[in-house]
């Protein structure tokens, strides 16, 4: 426990004159920079997707979206990763299927890979909750006061509708944190999984336990702080 307080997480095992906290300081920066970029995919699409398919409720997109949101959230990181490599990278030869230096065409196919469960369920949950606050009575009078569509929807409805956003954020990106580690190797990303799952191999204890420890404690913070904006966003918590 003092080691831990301490960020000393003990020597590597099986990776002579390493220490645990030495590959994660090495590692952990690009695995971060892969969620961070992901988890804005997620953001930036998913959002977009799940305002336009509550305004058209029953439409053609509506359907559209809710049928590959579905697929998003249900298909295996594994099997989206792999075609996209051989439709874009083999067939196509658009992007690269392996690597992570500066360039951006290394990122975007480890990045649209991750980002597509949080991408649909972000969407898939935002349509839900504006729909049902289209219901609610300070939305209708909004509309009745003859407020166009775009302040209904920018001011009244959509704040409101983000809170549960907000509330699976913490959890979601703490998801995709480990869902990562599958990216990462069939991508080749040297990230924090490379030594991980070496490690899970040779039993190497120092290193699963210090990689868990960073992980577990990362969920707690994102936890912690998706609480804390919570309740700054929401005037009942603070009431109550």
């Amino acid at each position: 426990m003092k080691g831990v307080a301490t960020l000393d997480l003990g020597p590597s095992l099986s990776f002579r004159y390493m220490r645990v906290s030495d590959i994660i300081k090495e590692m952990a920066p690009r695995s971060l920079q892969l969620v961070l970029l992901a988890f804005v995919w997620a953001i930036v699409v998913g959002i977009p997707i799940g305002i336009l398919a509550a305004l058209r409720p029953g439409s053609f997109f509506d359907y559209a979206v809710r049928i590959l949101t579905g697929l998003g959230i249900s298909l295996p990181s594994f099997l989206v990763a792999s075609l996209l490599i051989y439709y874009v990278s083999v067939k196509l030869a658009l992007l690269p299927t392996s690597g992570w230096d500066d360039s951006w065409r290394n990122k975007v196919l480890p990045t649209l890979t991750l980002s597509l469960v949080p991408m649909a369920y972000f969407a898939r949950l935002l349509r839900g909750t504006l729909l049902e606050t289209f219901e609610a009575d300070y939305v209708q009078m909004a509309r009745a006061k003859g407020l166009s569509q775009r302040r209904v929807v920018g001011v009244h409805a959509l704040k409101n509708s983000l809170l549960p956003l907000i509330t699976v954020a913490g959890p979601m990106f703490g998801a995709m944190v480990t869902g990562s580690f599958i990216v990462e190797n069939i991508f080749a990303i040297p990230g924090i999984s490379k030594y991980f799952v070496a490690s899970v191999v040779a039993r190497d204890y120092t290193v699963v336990m210090g990689v868990t420890i960073v992980l577990a404690v990362m969920i707690i913070c994102l936890n912690l702080l998706v609480d804390i904006v919570h309740h700054l966003l929401d005037p009942r918590l603070r009431e109550a």
